[in-house]
């Protein structure tokens, strides 16, 4: 808990010597703390801006107005289309980079125009482990990381939530819909609508943590193991089935390896 302390207050410095900070505001763990802390310490000298478009759960959107508003956090929200990157719709491998050139731009735009001019982002210190070719347009655009500068992880980050009493303390991971289509195969809007449209279907169901994957025209079902007596009842079974047929998919499967860690699909099933 000392070491966590001291994280904590190399953060707190950290925000104090940017002053006028603008936060880019997911609603996922990490910048939710951040939004929230960077407030507490900086109070109306800070923004959180959210960037939304089909890449994005709508129900982490609609989280992220929710949580501004009851935190009293002033929030600007900027409508983005990736899809009219023609990177972004190939898929390539280098295809995060674009998106998030793209995006933060955009977001440091908005900033500027509202008076804020440093930009702030939730990478933690295991972003640095994991591939995130999107690394290198934050470093471009000179946005700052200062969860990572403090030292702090994504347990830290969990920890230190549950001490503000943040609800997203043990919230599980979503990344961008684009990473349930397999690099290579185009990216389309009926696809990532598929995808959000699946996975918010077992999030009513009351699965934990999950990706609905495409393989071809399959529906390729991650879950972590934990909950797969939830999807062997027969009822659960038959409703997913349907409602993801329904949805477009022509046969859904679900992946015994269960849920992986990673925020992309690089390798074809």
């Amino acid at each position: 808990m000392e070491i966590l302390s001291e994280k904590k207050q190399k953060l707190r410095e950290i925000l104090l010597s940017l002053g006028n900070t603008a936060v880019a505001y997911s609603a996922g763990v990490d910048s939710t703390f951040l939004a929230r802390f960077t407030h507490d310490i900086l109070g109306d000298k800070m923004i959180a801006i959210t960037a939304n478009g089909a890449f994005m759960p709508k129900r982490e959107y609609s989280a992220s107005v929710s949580f501004c508003k009851e935190n009293g956090i002033r929030h600007e929200v900027i409508n983005v289309d990736p899809l009219k990157l023609k990177e972004f719709r190939e898929n390539r491998s280098d295809r995060c980079y674009h998106c998030k050139k793209n995006i933060f731009t955009l977001i440091k735009q908005t900033a500027e125009k509202n008076g804020f001019f440093n930009v702030i982002d939730g990478s933690n210190v295991n972003d640095l482990s994991d591939y995130r070719p999107g690394m290198k347009a934050l470093e471009e655009l000179s946005v700052i990381s200062p969860l990572r500068d403090a030292g702090l992880t994504k347990n830290d980050i969990r920890e230190l939530s549950r001490e503000l009493g943040l609800p997203t303390a043990d919230k599980p991971s979503f990344a961008c819909l684009a990473t349930r289509i397999p690099c290579g195969e185009e990216i389309t809007i009926q696809k990532l609508e598929m995808a959000d449209a699946a996975e918010q279907k077992l999030f009513e169901l009351g699965f934990k943590q999950f990706r609905v994957r495409f393989n071809g025209s399959d529906a390729r079902i991650e879950i972590i193991p934990e909950d797969f007596p939830l999807m062997a009842e027969r009822e659960t079974t038959a409703e997913v089935n349907s409602y993801l047929k329904q949805l477009g998919f022509r046969f859904v499967t679900l992946d015994l390896g269960g849920y992986r860690m990673g925020s992309t699909n690089m390798i074809q099933p």
